[in-house]
């Protein structure tokens, strides 16, 4: 048996930003310190920063205004950033602000503003009910959001209008390109714009050769994290012996054999440690 790491894997930039902001504040004598959801999409993660003290406040409590904060209270906005709404409402409750938002999604925030304020229409590819989408759509004034190339082609674009063309952080970058060829084919009043995270694009690569490379693949991330269900998607597009685990726990032995060759890979929200226990568990049961 073999065990190969996919050469990208495991946290991002982003991730490291929001984790390591939350670790600093830790060390400040704060009473009462906050992060709006999770502040990545990994319940492992999210579990350890409540053992460091911080309390999980949900988006819909604050919109509701049944949630505990008070002024002068600690809260860190999560990697995927969140809506101008909450934005104001936390602005006006005088609470202090660590923005963890990662930089990639700032930036196609910046551009939405940017390309409504020349005249654009905004076509926005991701899932509608992922934050980090309501988040950024939730600065513009009308965003048209489809969840793929299929719905593109149903939404009948008018040739007369000008499009900017936005995509989520973590889409399929294959899928991206179908995207940017039938635009490009059809519509020339459409300007497309790339901003798929450079780490999440890598990871994906790096999926893609490991599967072809290995009699099984598994991929270590969050039920909820949209990169690690995007990685599994990759891998079982060229190996259909491809699973998504959270963590050593779910790991189910019975599918491995002493002959196989084993690809792991994780999302970006997925810390060391867990892959080293999910690695340490085949190789305690199969004498790797």
């Amino acid at each position: 048996m073999e065990i190969i790491r996919a050469e990208k894997m495991g946290f991002c930039f982003g991730v490291k930003k929001a984790v390591e902001t939350c670790y600093k504040i830790s060390r400040k004598d704060i009473s009462k310190k906050y992060i709006l959801g999770m502040v990545v999409h990994n319940k492992d993660v999210v579990k350890e920063m409540e053992n460091i003290g911080f309390i999980i406040v949900d988006e819909k409590d604050i919109l509701e205004g049944t949630d505990p904060l008070k002024k002068g209270d600690t809260i860190v906005i999560r990697a995927h950033g969140t809506t101008s709404q909450i934005i104001n409402i936390l602005e006006k409750k005088e609470v202090e602000i660590y923005d963890a938002t990662c930089i990639f999604v700032d930036k196609i925030k910046e551009i939405l503003i940017e390309r409504e304020n020349l005249g654009d229409e905004i076509i926005f590819i991701g899932d509608k009910e992922h934050p980090e989408v309501k988040g950024i759509i939730s600065f513009g004034k009308k965003v048209n959001v489809l969840k793929n190339l299929e719905e593109l082609k149903e939404s009948s674009l008018d040739k007369s209008k000008r499009y900017s063309v936005l995509t989520q952080t973590t889409l399929n970058k294959s899928k991206f390109l179908e995207i940017k060829e039938y635009l490009e084919k059809y519509y020339s009043n459409a300007q497309i714009f790339d901003r798929i995270c450079g780490a999440t694009s890598e990871r994906q690569e790096a999926t893609k050769k490991l599967a072809n490379n290995c009699d099984i693949i598994i991929v270590i991330g969050d039920l909820k994290s949209s990169n690690s269900k995007k990685l599994l998607e990759v891998a079982k597009a060229e190996n259909p012996n491809s699973y998504l685990v959270q963590n050593d726990e779910e790991l189910d032995i019975s599918i491995f054999s002493e002959s196989m060759k084993i690809g792991i890979t994780a999302g970006a929200s997925t810390p060391e440690d867990i892959i080293k226990k999910i690695e340490n568990k085949i190789r305690g049961n199969f004498n790797v």
